[in-house]
């Protein structure tokens, strides 16, 4: 009898996979390939960057003083055009220049016909092949900081086709592609977040441009980075372990402990490092100057979601009522924790990734035990780990 149950419940779930299967092969066959439009902005991507300029008017003075004020332009892009909206005052300078290199790119930006963002001009250009285009980060547009990113729209079409491309034939057709999006981005809040995050960068070069460059231009030592020594990997684990301990703590005294554990982990790893030639100077500059750029950019793109979410004043753009991914905020305190989860779970993730998250983690840190650090952020050779020794520092002394 409880065979045949067993035989039954088996072949039952047998049967629900070869239909989730079958479904998912289904939907699979809909997925987009390109934009649905290409030639100027749609009401969803206008709205998103609608809500990101007024929700950083709003409280992005609140995550970090100046950013919520500054004057920051955006450039999103798709497979066909660059669209650049929020530039003040006349047609801007032809194209955008890469930093820290200073390679100009693009032509003549020309007004985008019949159509305006928020009752104002907006500019676009076409993109003439698709290594050129002015991908995730900041650029120069004259002498203005502008940020960067793909429409949310061309943003997934690119996560299908590469996604497609890496898998085996055989799981090309079944897998669930859009549940795998929507695990990474969420909802629009995220991609809004990841708009904030460039408009980070853009302050960061606002602020201090030479530091933006150096934490750039420190990226040519990624290849050199002991990235596979599992000895090193193993104290890095520890380290992420204990900021992740830090951050979670329950009181002031107990994250300040946590903290100092962290710094001296640090320091025993770096000296284990470069006695067995793993690590130099370099190396360290890397690590920190990574922390600064991604990290600071991390926590204030995840910062401002939360500050949405906790001040119950806070009203979006109403144009995003249309948009069916966007949750008001709501999904923003889960999705905090699940990103202050991923702090120890950086141990063996290829490239610089856990820099944002071990920069990240330091700067919550410092807004519990140093208040008023940011002050001291732009000053050269000012790093986060040093400013989190001083401020466990001053707790030991008090």
């Amino acid at each position: 009898m409880i065979k045949k149950w067993v035989l039954r419940i088996g072949g039952g779930l047998l049967g629900l996979l070869v239909l989730i299967i079958a479904v998912t092969a289904v939907r699979n066959r809909s997925l987009p390939t390109h934009s649905s439009v290409v030639d100027y902005l749609s009401d969803l991507e206008k709205a998103r960057l609608a809500e990101l300029f007024h929700l950083r008017a709003t409280l992005g003075d609140e995550v970090w003083p100046g950013w919520g004020a500054a004057e920051i332009p955006v450039i999103v892009h798709n497979e066909a055009y660059a669209f650049l909206v929020g530039y003040p005052g006349e047609t801007p300078p032809p194209g955008w220049v890469k930093v820290p290199h200073e390679e100009h790119r693009g032509g003549p930006w020309e007004i985008v016909p019949e159509d305006t963002f928020q009752g104002q001009p907006y500019y676009r250009q076409p993109i003439s092949s698709p290594d050129k285009t002015p991908e995730n980060f900041t650029v120069l547009v004259g002498e203005r900081w502008v940020a960067t990113l793909q429409t949310k729209e061309y943003a997934a079409v690119v996560f299908y086709n590469e996604f497609r491309e890496e898998l085996p034939g055989f799981l090309r057709p079944i897998f669930p592609y859009r549940l795998m999006w929507g695990m990474l981005i969420d909802s629009t809040e995220t991609y809004v977040g990841g708009l904030a995050h460039e408009t980070f960068h853009a302050y960061q070069g606002l602020e201090a441009k030479s530091r933006l460059y150096a934490a750039e231009q420190a990226m040519a030592f990624e290849n050199r980075y002991p990235w596979e020594n599992d000895v090193l990997e193993q104290r890095w684990q520890e380290e992420l372990s204990l900021l992740h301990q830090a951050v979670e703590a329950s009181s002031e005294a107990e994250a300040r402990d946590l903290a100092e554990q962290f710094l001296a982990q640090r320091a025993a790893r770096r000296a284990m490092e470069v006695e067995n030639e793993g690590m130099t100077t370099q190396g360290i500059d890397f690590e920190r100057q990574r922390e600064w750029l991604e990290g600071l950019a991390k926590y204030a793109e995840l910062s401002i979601g939360l500050e949405a979410a906790r001040t119950p004043s806070y009203e979006p753009v109403t144009f995003l009522e249309a948009d069916p991914a966007f949750k008001h905020y709501n999904t923003r305190e889960r999705y905090w924790s699940r990103q202050v989860g991923e702090i120890q779970r950086m141990q063996n993730r290829s490239g610089d990734v856990r820099f944002y998250y071990s920069g990240m983690a330091q700067a919550v840190l410092l807004d519990r035990l140093m208040p008023g650090w940011k002050a001291h952020v732009w000053d050269e050779d000012v790093w986060l780990e040093d400013l989190l020794a001083e401020a466990v520092g001053e707790g030991s002394q008090r």
